[in-house]
């Protein structure tokens, strides 16, 4: 997204939903001062510019629907609208912050080179934090079955035996799920620089 899709999209979101919900008489979250609700609202502004204006008004909508907006007539609170708007729209492809800094470190390059990389990248989309030891553990696991089955094709290939459709199909997902990990660390590596 370059930087006038940003702009109309910051726009988008604080017509969409903000202001609409501030119409709806909606105020702050009770716990935060005015100047803590503006960077909320700009930080929500930010984070959602990618989403569609049909997303926006669902978005709207649900925030609008919530316990906190019946019961206390406020919004809830940021993470919690994000939240939320994952659910509705998922955030576009691009590699975030946290994605570069996860890529860019030992972890990332280490997953890179131990072909985990693509349960690690739908880790981060999923959970949006940096992975726990524990979760690591858990991320090389569930890439066991996909890394053991790469590494058996690519055999096989290498023996001249031609693989079927279905797992010509595995092969080039995968090296693709790889290929975009290598992108991000390619990314973060240039960030460094």
């Amino acid at each position: 997204m370059d930087s006038t899709e940003q702009a109309t999209g910051e726009k988008r979101v604080q017509s969409l939903l903000i202001e609409a919900l501030e119409r709806r008489g909606l105020a702050r979250p009770g716990k935060l001062r005015l100047a803590q609700y503006e960077a909320m609202c700009a930080d929500l502004r930010q984070r959602l510019a990618y989403m569609t204006e049909r997303n926006l008004m669902a978005l709207e909508e649900q925030v609008a629907a919530s316990k906190e907006a019946r019961e206390q007539d406020r919004m809830p609170i940021g993470n919690k609208i994000l939240e939320w708007a994952g659910q509705i729209q998922p955030p576009e492809e691009g590699a975030s912050p946290l994605m570069r800094a996860v890529f860019g470190g030992d972890l990332g390059r280490t997953a890179i080179a131990e072909g985990w990389a693509p349960e690690l990248m739908a880790h981060l989309r999923d959970k949006r934090s940096w992975p726990t030891p524990y979760a690591v553990t858990l991320i090389r696991e569930k890439a066991d079955g996909p890394r053991r089955q790469m590494v058996i094709l690519e055999e096989r290939i290498g023996y001249g035996q031609e693989p079927n459709a279905e797992d010509r199909a595995f092969l080039a997902r995968r090296r693709a799920l790889v290929e975009k990990c290598r992108r991000v660390a390619d990314l973060a590596a240039g960030d460094a620089r």
